[in-house]
């Protein structure tokens, strides 16, 4: 059998051999020469630190040399600006070693380094979907020249884009760069572990005739060391992580921008050498403390999921996790970080500071060891992106004709299962709000269009995600980071206190007209707000829960003594609970009662509204269980439980949220709520909690 390494261009294996000093290639970068070689379609997915990146670029390189490609060539896009800023030496470094170029392009880059990309375009260019789409409306960008000779397009991380409005975009935008180039591109994903890769690479391909081909290997080796440990509160947890594993390089994950400053301040307050990484902070101060943490030894980098995507932070010794977070997915990203070196293990320390972080723990194990992890699914209905890409079009273009719409969206529009004629819905309803106008079947933008999304708004057409209002805050000319606005509130007239970076710094004076914090370090306590909430558990995970409630022996294994004492004292609570079963809890005492389901957030609140539709009023609804307002009737509540239609049951719908849907206004009300309805319920969900038994218990 041939050796995949001898298709590659001589120059490539020249420099793999004797300029990196490399013996052999990894196994996902064997794998992938031929498909890559041969122009097929392929998402390549290995644990983290598996060579992804190489995986793909050599054997493109490898047919840039052979086939003498021009100009831009090959786009590497990523979801981050950081992990971007992380890879671009490292495929500069690959591009000069065979006398070609890369460069990169993002919200961070200057307007002087951006002209002279244009002007002389490298082989390779790292950008984010946001940045293409920029390029594309740009006046001062010729797309056919920069784009028309585009071969490849790599997509890093692309399971963080699939499950996210983002891939939608994404998918848009590669249509319009086929349009442009005149032929089908070949896309090349590089993931991580999913459940689904048939899946993953047709949606990237999204209706492309070409070949294609899922290369995947598994982690290499090494048993993974997941435990559980019961702390009870955050300032517990502090105190433990500063004292664990001293003279180790510890990378700290909490799901929340907030814990991740309150956690940071904390340690810092013990002693211990830490930094911060977040959204928020600005992309210096973030540089900086990725750049410190990875060349210093005995400290502890403190993150929400932004070191999760690969960004190179140097050998990691351990991972702690306080509370949990939703997915198997992020675990398994999170493990990846660790277990680099010989005779070294992957592992993730779990604190938990309340039960639920505890049961969420110990499920997301049990998930793992039984090998299932989350089928990524891409978001129903996005029909704020069929608007998106009309104001996108008529922008760059300064006129669309009507024959010509949607032209190459139409690719998305099938996979994403839109009407053939919603399309021309969403431009009729634009034509009515004066957002577009047309004459002689010609459209360009509109009266109101030109106020919401021209001159120096029309950035806010590439993107289709909201950005938050926030606050930047400076300390004189230092740009720190930015925060909520309800930051700055305060319980007295006295000023607010701020934690950012970790550290804590007194409010002097608020712009508010350029929005503008101006502080000054202090050494008081303080604390930072920023929106958005938890997403909705599975019914999977939510399931395990019950498993792990019910018992499991394998999970001894992963608990330390004070969290296996707690779990006991949990299972004591619910004795009740049965593996299989939904459980009716109704308290005498407080006259009310609650349906234990165990389905999932967006499961249990289609379901609470068929309940409240039967008369059966309920009082709350979380991942668990549904509240009601009485104890409830065990016969009532199986009667309307069993008269449920699965497929047509819906979550209701929140009205702010299409007052809060981005492009939303170029949208009719109606397909806004059908977009909404469809996402915010869990129909498979539904018809497996209804289909399980139901049993009674009582307390009180």
């Amino acid at each position: 059998m041939s050796d995949p390494f001898d298709r590659l261009h001589p120059a490539v294996q020249h420099h793999i051999v004797n300029s990196l000093g490399w013996r052999t290639l990894r196994p996902l970068q064997l794998q992938a020469i031929d498909p890559v070689l041969d122009g097929r379609h392929a998402l390549l997915g290995a644990p983290t630190a598996g060579g992804k990146t190489e995986a793909a670029l050599l054997p493109l390189l490898s047919r840039m040399v052979a086939a003498r490609w021009s100009g831009l060539s090959v786009l590497y896009v990523c979801p981050l600006r950081a992990l971007l800023n992380n890879l671009y030496p490292r495929v500069q470094g690959y591009c000069e070693l065979l006398g070609h170029r890369a460069g990169i392009w993002h919200g961070d880059v200057g307007d002087a380094e951006r002209r002279r990309l244009l002007a002389d375009p490298p082989d390779v260019l790292l950008t984010t979907p946001e940045s293409i789409e920029a390029m594309l409306m740009s006046r001062r960008v010729e797309s056919g020249r920069l784009f028309g000779g585009v071969q490849a397009v790599v997509v890093d991380e692309i399971h963080a884009f699939a499950g996210d409005d983002r891939g939608w975009h994404l998918l848009a935008v590669l249509a319009r760069l086929d349009a442009l180039s005149g032929r089908e591109i070949q896309r090349v994903g590089l993931t991580a572990t999913v459940g689904n890769p048939d899946w993953l690479l047709n949606w990237l391909v999204s209706g492309g005739s070409g070949e294609r081909e899922v290369v995947l290997v598994s982690g290499e080796g090494g048993d993974l060391e997941l435990t559980v440990d019961w702390v009870a509160t955050e300032a517990n947890a502090a105190r433990i992580i500063g004292g664990l594993h001293q003279g180790e390089k510890r990378l700290v994950f909490a799901d929340s921008r907030a814990r991740v400053e309150s956690l940071a301040s904390a340690l810092r307050s013990e002693g211990t050498t830490v930094f911060v990484s977040h959204s928020s902070l600005s992309a210096d101060d973030r540089r900086q403390a990725e750049r410190a943490f990875a060349e210093t030894r005995d400290c502890v980098i403190v993150s929400t999921s932004t070191l999760e995507l690969g960004i190179d932070v140097g050998d990691l010794d351990r991972v702690i996790q306080v509370g949990a977070p939703a997915t198997v997915a992020s675990v398994l990203q999170r493990l990846g970080r660790t277990g680099r070196r010989a005779g070294t293990a992957r592992n993730c320390l779990f604190l938990a500071t309340s039960d639920m972080e505890l049961l969420q723990g110990l499920a997301l194990i049990r998930l793992i060891l039984d090998g299932w992890v989350e089928p990524l699914a891409a978001p129903a209905w996005p029909v704020n992106l069929v608007a998106q890409q009309l104001l996108a079009r008529v922008l760059a273009e300064g006129r669309v004709g009507r024959s010509a719409w949607p032209g190459s969206l139409e690719r998305v529009r099938t996979l994403a299962g839109l009407p053939v004629d919603l399309p021309v819905a969403v431009l009729e309803h634009m034509l009515a709000r004066e957002i577009v106008v047309e004459d002689g079947g010609i459209v360009a933008i509109g009266r109101i269009g030109e106020q919401e999304y021209g001159r120096r708004n029309f950035m806010d057409v590439t993107s289709l995600f909201l950005t938050e209002p926030l606050l930047a805050v400076h300390w004189g000319q230092r740009a720190l980071g930015s925060v909520d606005p309800s930051s700055l509130t305060t319980r007295d007239s006295g000023r607010a206190t701020i934690l950012l970076g970790g550290r804590a710094w007194g409010v002097r004076d608020v712009d508010w007209s350029r929005r503008i914090v101006w502080v000054e370090p202090v050494d008081e306590p303080g604390r930072s707000r920023w929106a958005g909430s938890g997403a909705a558990l599975s019914i999977e995970v939510c399931h395990a829960i019950r498993s792990v409630l019910w018992g499991d022996e394998r999970l001894a294994a992963h608990l330390t003594r004070r969290a296996a004492t707690r779990i006991d004292e949990i299972r004591g609570e619910y004795e009740w609970v049965q593996e299989g079963r939904t459980t009716l809890v109704r308290d005498h005492v407080r006259d009310r009662s609650r349906w234990w389901t165990f389905a999932g957030g967006r499961a249990n609140r289609a379901v609470a509204a068929q309940l409240d539709a039967a008369g059966m009023a309920t009082t709350s609804v979380d991942d668990l269980g549904i509240g009601l307002r009485s104890r409830g009737s065990y016969d009532s509540l199986k009667r309307v439980v069993g008269g449920i239609d699965a497929p047509n049951a819906t979550a209701p719908v929140d009205t702010r949220r299409i007052d809060t849907t981005k492009f939303g206004s170029c949208v009719p009300d109606q397909l806004l709520e059908q977009m909404l309805e469809q996402r915010e319920t869990d129909s498979d969900g539904v018809a497996r909690l209804i289909g399980e038994p139901l049993l009674t218990a009582h307390t009180g």
